[in-house]
């Protein structure tokens, strides 16, 4: 790693920023240490990752793992090739001569390449900061059928949000759930079609809007406008997500109609040597998913830098 001056600033010169520390950013930079390449990665913190009470679908871990834990692990191995980790916000990416400019509040490096990895946001439910991540943390709010429908087994599931992509979910769950319902977090926006075949299935559809949530003892309470109350063992908010995309928002890179960054084959942009991987790609957001990109943007950015035209 060397520095170099940039006017009154002076510039960390490595071989790959990687922006976010989550399963992906981690993973391409333990791929990348090994390549015996310099890389740093910049972490905000508060990740999804990080806030999985337990995974029970992550290969090789058979009891299961906290987020917070497989972060913890993945950054250790990381270091121990080399990588160097940063805590902090980037706020500006710009294209130079020399590759990638990037700069957090207090620290400025200047990269020859840049792998995005930055994630998206879950949209959540109106209810308070400290209630919701209560919730979370005991599995009494979940955000991925994928991940975890098998550990609602037989449970009272609700899905809040009544349109294309609650009815989606809730169809999803449905299997699952000894009793599935879908709850609309304001006016219902559901199609005949969607509705038919959740009635169909099973799922009972509550149109009055959602007015509260809170926790009651084990369990989610639901107050409805017209004042009934309800109670469910989980809920799973279906309301969409945002990718973090605004730092490449002006030099060139592509979205896909969902506003996730669109990657070639080696996970590379439409701008040379800027690469995304894990959930800010359109792709199935899955730890495993992020990892497996993660390792092949690195593979990608070390043939690139070695001039070799095989990825």
């Amino acid at each position: 790693m060397s520095t170099v001056a940039d006017g009154s600033t002076t510039q960390e010169k490595v071989d790959c920023i990687i922006i976010g520390g989550g399963p992906a950013g981690l993973t391409a930079a333990l791929y990348l240490g090994r390549f015996l390449r310099n890389c740093v990665v910049i972490d905000a913190g508060a990740g999804r990752a990080s806030s999985i009470p337990r995974s029970h679908n992550l290969p090789g871990f058979p009891d299961g793992i906290g987020g917070a834990d497989l972060l913890s692990r993945m950054k250790r191995q990381a270091q121990d090739y080399g990588a160097t980790i940063q805590q902090g916000r980037v706020v500006r990416l710009a294209i130079i001569k020399e590759g990638f400019s990037v700069a957090t509040d207090t620290t400025s490096w200047q990269g020859r390449t840049v792998i995005l990895t930055t994630g998206v946001q879950n949209h959540r439910p109106s209810m308070p900061q400290e209630s919701h991540d209560d919730a979370l943390a005991r599995g009494l709010i979940r955000y991925c059928p994928v991940c975890d429908a098998y550990e609602a087994k037989g449970a009272n599931i609700a899905v809040l949000g009544c349109d294309d992509h609650g009815a989606a979910e809730a169809e999803f769950l449905r299997p699952y759930g000894a009793r599935v319902t879908l709850l609309a977090q304001r006016s219902p926006e559901l199609s005949w079609p969607d509705e038919a075949r959740l009635i169909e299935l099973g799922v009972e559809i509550i149109k009055d809007a959602v007015d509260e949530i809170s926790i009651d003892g084990d369990q989610i309470a639901v107050g409805l406008a017209d004042g009934r109350r309800l109670s469910f063992d989980t809920l799973y908010p279906a309301l969409g997500s945002s990718p973090h995309t605004q730092l490449v928002a002006d030099v060139g890179v592509k979205f896909s109609k969902g506003g996730c960054v669109i990657t070639d084959e080696h996970q590379q942009t439409s701008v040379s040597g800027l690469f995304a991987a894990g959930d800010v790609v359109e792709s199935l957001d899955q730890i495993s998913v992020a990892m497996g990109q993660g390792a092949q943007a690195a593979t990608a950015v070390h043939n690139l830098l070695r001039g070799s035209k095989t990825t």
